[in-house]
């Protein structure tokens, strides 16, 4: 019988899988409309070795992991829901997708030179950020940088409708504080930390950003 755990991603693999076509629909050319969103994102990409792939965690339908690959970055697209990925796969075959769990990256030790975790962390409960971060580590190079965005806060919210579609997702808030402590227990430094209000288009909440670097061996 599965654990209290792997049934709550599994709640979460579902959820995703139901709202997977609309949720592209309404979500894909958002980098279009987050001009910090793409400063970040091209500053991770100054920052990582020539060649060196760039993974993105919680890619969702991949316009992330398109954007980047656009730029001629080598990118890889990781999501927990199968139907993401197949998304991802049809519309943006310049870069590679694979179905995976962040808390078991389906990739080699030291795979990446760099990696985005961009609202996927929200999804783990407080006690799996360490061990999360710990895997993003694994999977990435000495000195790699890894950029964290999620929603700012202490509640957590439970959504059973979403767009039309019966669901069963929670969506975590979290401090600046915790993730940045979580990021340099697991053997990361932390460099830069950012806020900002929502864009009219978005839903309702403040959001954060950490850049961290992963130490040296």
């Amino acid at each position: 019988m599965p654990s209290a755990r792997e049934h709550d991603h599994g709640r979460v693999r579902r959820s995703y899988d139901t709202v997977a076509g609309e949720y592209r629909t309404r979500i894909a050319g958002e980098l279009a409309h987050k001009p910090l969103d793409r400063a970040l994102l091209s500053a991770l990409v100054e920052e990582t070795a020539d060649g060196a792939p760039v993974a993105d965690l919680g890619c969702g339908p991949g316009h992330v992991t398109g954007w980047l690959a656009e730029r001629g970055v080598r990118a890889v697209g990781i999501d927990l829901s199968p139907q993401m990925v197949a998304l991802a796969r049809a519309d943006h075959p310049c870069a590679e997708f694979r179905v995976g769990d962040l808390r078991r990256l389906p990739a080699a030790d030291g795979e990446f030179g760099a990696a985005v975790a961009l609202y996927s962390v929200i999804h783990l409960a407080a006690d799996e950020l360490r061990p999360a971060f710990a895997e993003m580590r694994r999977a990435l190079r000495p000195a790699a940088p890894l950029l964290v965005a999620f929603h700012l806060g202490a509640e957590v919210r439970h959504m059973a409708q979403w767009w039309g579609h019966e669901v069963d997702v929670d969506f975590h808030f979290l401090a600046v504080g915790d993730v940045r402590a979580a990021l340099e227990d697991t053997g990361f430094t932390v460099r830069a930390a950012l806020e900002r209000t929502h864009y009219p288009h978005e839903a309702e909440s403040r959001r954060a950003y950490v850049l961290a670097r992963r130490a040296a061996p």
